[in-house]
């Protein structure tokens, strides 16, 4: 039965928490140890048992949490791999080092935009930070690292009034360097000018402002979202792309573990960081970090690499992230038949330039169980003119030649302050990936 509100419900409690993609994957990590999944750690040898579930954390930043089926036996066949992947950071601000700056009287903060952002959306919100700080540890090669998350308005980017700009300056794009640092503080007597930044971080983690080495701090929107429309048939909120598709990954492998799959099938979601600046780091999807974490595990289940390497060609990626919904005072740049709007259900995404990597037999696979379990969707492609987006998913399935499909929840304004989906998407979306991973 379609639960839209309580699928929104724990969706808001990742929204909340998830303010910065450590803050993100530590919410996740909390929902998986509470059902009863044991951390392992990427440098260690491991000891793992059929019919458990496991997860790795990946510098902070990224997730892979796996359930073993019951059925998984040493010396039998290896196991095929059913992968569910998303992302969990978003486009914003973020601070940059030394970021203080007098400019009239106000202290503002130097930052860089991260990811391709809508700029003017972020001009006059009520703006907090989050992120994690290093801190002196027991020596140079271990600081200690603590997430913080300010919790409250600290920051506003406003805008220029009409009336003072200049012809040049009216409906222009913002300049990231010159127009978007926001406002911290009015400078004071009271104030450290130069340092102010740090002397609220050091308060805040309660340290000195020496023991500070280094941090990474996002900036994010505070307003809360909300339900809307005649029948409340959308949803809007900050980060929806792609906490969306985080919350149906980790919804879906704890629906997995606790079922306890009988079989021979190993469940898995991988939660990368980057993937709006290209995934190519360390904690991305085009590291080589899952395909080394999945042969530690065939090889801690007593098989062979040359098992592991078969059981990929009998393995299946489900790569999530958001599609665009439909505009209506736009309709010229959206495809005339293959389009989505918010409410529409999980969107199909499906492109021959492989920016989704989608090919008929992966797709197939994905309508046959939204007909099984009468979820509704929707296939879309761009505009032939316009390239649209691109997902994590043709990186990943090159990296590992395995079969993989797009998919997501549809959107209004992608990558604003405040974006907008289906309110029964989300519902719709949890149920596939619960589906592609239990059938």
């Amino acid at each position: 039965m379609k639960d839209t509100k309580k699928a929104i419900q724990t969706l808001e409690e990742l929204l909340t928490a998830g303010v910065s993609p450590y803050h993100a994957v530590k919410h996740s990590i909390d929902r998986l140890e509470k059902a009863g999944f044991t951390e392992l750690k990427p440098g260690k040898a491991w000891e793992v048992k059929a019919g458990n579930s496991y997860y790795v954390n990946l510098y902070g930043s990224s997730l892979i949490a796996f359930s073993i089926g019951a059925s998984v036996e040493e010396g039998g066949n290896a196991p095929k791999i059913r992968m569910a992947a998303s992302h969990t950071d978003w486009p914003c601000l973020r601070v940059k080092p030394t970021p203080e700056m007098n400019q009239g009287g106000y202290g503002l903060l130097n930052v860089e935009c991260y990811g391709g952002l809508l700029l003017q959306t972020w001009l006059d919100r009520p703006l907090s930070m989050a992120g994690r700080v290093c801190i002196r540890g027991k020596d140079a090669f271990h600081p200690e690292e603590k997430l913080v998350d300010f919790k409250r308005p600290l920051l506003m980017v406003p805008n220029l009034a009409n009336h003072i700009k200049r012809e040049n300056e009216k409906n222009a794009e913002p300049n990231k360097q010159t127009d978007m640092l926001p406002i911290l503080t009015r400078l004071t007597e009271k104030l450290e000018h130069e340092d102010f930044f740090l002397e609220l971080l050091s308060k805040e983690v309660g340290v000195e402002k020496s023991d500070i080495l280094d941090y990474e701090f996002y900036i994010y929107n505070c307003e809360k979202g909300t339900f809307w429309g005649l029948e409340e048939e959308f949803y809007s909120s900050p980060r929806l792309d792609n906490l969306t598709s985080v919350e149906a990954c980790v919804s879906g492998i704890l629906s997995a573990s606790r079922q306890g799959r009988k079989d021979d099938t190993i469940s898995l979601i991988a939660l990368y960081d980057n993937e709006e600046v290209g995934s190519r780091t360390k904690q991305g999807a085009a590291s080589a970090a899952i395909d080394r974490i999945m042969e530690k595990l065939y090889l801690a289940l007593g098989f062979s690499r040359d098992q592991y390497l078969s059981a990929i060609f009998k393995s299946f990626l489900l790569s999530m992230d958001v599609a665009h919904a439909y505009h209506p005072a736009k309709p010229n740049n959206y495809d005339p038949k293959n389009r989505s709007l918010p409410g529409d259900g999980v969107v199909i995404k499906m492109s021959s330039t492989q920016t989704y990597a989608t090919d008929s037999t992966a797709v197939s696979v994905l309508e046959e169980l939204c007909r099984e379990h009468k979820i509704p969707y929707k296939k879309f492609s761009n505009r032939s003119d316009i390239r649209g987006g691109s997902t994590l998913g043709s990186i990943s399935s090159c990296a590992l030649a395995v079969k993989a499909a797009d998919i997501g929840v549809g959107l209004l304004a992608m990558h604003s302050a405040m974006e907008t989906m289906g309110a029964a998407d989300q519902w719709a979306l949890n149920s596939l990936v619960k589906a592609f991973f239990e059938d």
